[in-house]
């Protein structure tokens, strides 16, 4: 089998806390494989392992057991780190560059020749959309300014693997949406893009793979559409109504239930018969606006994974 971008196996890491010295699991046998080219979203809520785990495969921590290999190296590796780039959650700057001086900073640290470097900062300042803040100092930048920031340094060495943490952190929706197009893009020219983040919406949209972690170990991982499957979870339904037309009759069956004004929104129950519904909603006078399935979403995975996690967890402690 070919090298994968990166290849995670039985990874693990303890703390001891500073003053009690507690042992603390952070993270608990995380196992999981990037393939080259791929958009992977490593998925979990605040204090699951997401940056732990990825503070320990760019060398930044040493594990406590396990191993991880990226680009074909062993971590800790100076020539993987050399074609990758990397965007660290909550990135700092100094205060007094400007967004150009931190590119051309970010060049020579790969050795890259002056001319080389001045093009690619002027390419990523206009991709990131930072061209009318170019002669100000970093210490003028909103939180999302710094975050585009950030990933234009990730992306001056032109590197075929890009490891973000949590990327879209601190940016509106609009920002949210280029860089989601803009890990598109990478994928487009052959990179390999690895994020960890919490917006569910941001993983369903750019996502190839996706593994779900809490608690430090990893709960599901595969594509999203394997993750959530095809369950029909009920049907969301959207009709019209006279205001003198009596609801009981419509409402039998349904799980949730919204009317206003003429409009009346329900969700039908799985094993209700839709079509036997829409004879009593015709014959109510109703217009049928929409109909539409409801299924499993990434949101009731993560949810459902989550809380797993908690209840095992909860339930070992208890024991001991």
């Amino acid at each position: 089998m070919a090298d994968a971008a990166i290849e995670v196996r039985d990874l693990r890491k303890t703390y001891r806390t500073p003053f009690r010295r507690r042992r603390v699991e952070a993270l608990r046998g995380v196992t999981f494989r990037v393939e080259v080219g791929h958009i992977f979203g490593f998925v979990g809520p605040n204090g699951a392992g997401k940056t732990t785990t990825i503070r320990t495969l760019m060398g930044l921590i040493r594990p406590s057991g396990g191993s991880a290999r990226i680009l074909g190296h062993d971590i800790p590796s100076r020539q993987a780190r050399a074609r990758l780039g990397f965007l660290p959650e909550s990135p700092y700057f100094y205060d007094y560059l400007t967004i150009g001086e931190l590119l051309d900073l970010a060049g020579r640290l790969f050795n890259l020749p002056g001319p080389l470097r001045k093009k690619r900062a002027e390419e990523l300042i206009e991709r990131v959309g930072l061209g009318r803040a170019r002669t100000q100092s970093l210490k003028k930048f909103s939180k999302g300014m710094l975050q585009r920031a950030g990933l234009a340094q990730a992306l001056m060495n032109d590197p075929e693997l890009v490891v973000l943490d949590e990327p879209m952190s601190g940016l509106d929706p609009i920002g949210r949406k280029e860089v989601r197009d803009l890990i598109l893009e990478l994928r487009e020219r052959g990179k390999t893009v690895f994020f960890s983040t919490h917006i569910l919406s941001d993983v369903e949209a750019v996502a190839d793979q996706v593994a779900i972690v809490a608690r430090g170990q990893l709960q599901a991982q595969g594509t999203p559409a394997e993750l959530v499957g095809r369950v029909l979870r009920g049907v969301d339904v959207l009709v019209r109504i006279a205001d003198s037309v009596a609801t009981d009759e419509l409402t039998d069956g349904a799980t949730r239930v919204r009317r206003v004004g003429s409009e009346l929104s329900l969700t039908l129950a799985a094993d209700v018969d839709v079509d036997a519904w829409l004879a009593r909603a015709h014959g109510a006078g109703a217009k049928v606006v929409s109909v539409s399935p409801r299924h499993d979403t990434l949101e009731d995975l993560f949810l459902r994974e989550t809380a797993a996690a908690d209840a095992s967890v909860a339930a070992t402690e208890g024991r001991t």
